[in-house]
């Protein structure tokens, strides 16, 4: 009797350990598979910050287009904040600025405050050499704005597409450029926080404390264009 049950446990087994890793595969596969953000058609899982009026984001031939402030209609402005709140990911995305822009990408937002830079950190987007006025090494493109510089990047000139990419695991950030990685840092070690402390967001408790938040693409009056935005879950 045990010879003739010993081949049928010792089959039940190894097909219990195949199905298991057959659930793990495919969850892993889940994970690490990129979400789409942006169906090019329309503003489906995209929505105003704190849902207030806006008439300058549209979807434009494949493309999400913050349109320029204009001088012949009322102007409606705000950010276009993600549906879903995130924590661990790497969202990447392609952008195009337009002569002069002023743009950026913030992540870990919360609504529970009145401007989405009160609590966001932001991958900066910005005409480098084309904007009005000084600009500060950190406050150019890829930088985290107001806090670090990006280092070796390779930015195409406005009017091209660029890649960026925002890797965000607990603490650790990462903002790359075109393939390369220019800026790195831990939110909330010595160092962020003296930077945090001595410069632009000293008044701001919350700034980059958040846990989980939305992901926010920036209104600054500007014309700027987004396509292919793609998030993976960390």
């Amino acid at each position: 009797m045990k010879n003739c049950l010993f081949p049928v446990n010792f089959f039940v087994i190894i097909a219990l350990l195949s199905a298991c890793q057959a659930q793990k595969k495919e969850e892993l596969t889940s994970v690490e598979d990129p979400i789409s953000l942006f169906d090019g058609q329309s503003l489906t899982g995209w929505r105003i910050f704190r849902n207030l009026p806006n008439n300058s984001w549209e979807v434009a031939d494949g493309t999400l287009h913050c349109k320029p402030f204009s001088d012949t209609e009322e102007n409606f402005r705000s950010d276009l904040i993600t549906e879903t709140q995130y924590r661990n990911f790497e969202f990447s995305f392609e952008f195009k600025l337009a002569a002069q822009s002023n743009s950026g990408v913030m992540f870990r937002v919360s609504e529970d405050y009145e401007q989405t830079y009160a609590t966001g950190p932001e991958y900066q987007l910005i005409d480098d050499e084309g904007y009005p006025g000084t600009l500060a090494e950190e406050n150019k493109t890829a930088g985290n704005y107001a806090m670090h510089i990006p280092e070796n990047k390779t930015l195409r000139p406005v009017g091209e597409w660029n890649e960026g990419k925002i890797i965000v695991n607990e603490n650790n950030v990462e903002h790359w450029l075109n393939g390369v990685r220019v800026v790195a840092y831990q939110l909330n070690s010595p160092n962020w926080i003296e930077r945090r402390d001595a410069g632009k967001w000293k008044d701001f408790p919350a700034y980059g404390l958040i846990e989980k938040g939305h992901i926010v693409l920036q209104d600054h009056g500007n014309e700027v264009w987004f396509r292919n935005l793609k998030i993976i879950l960390l």
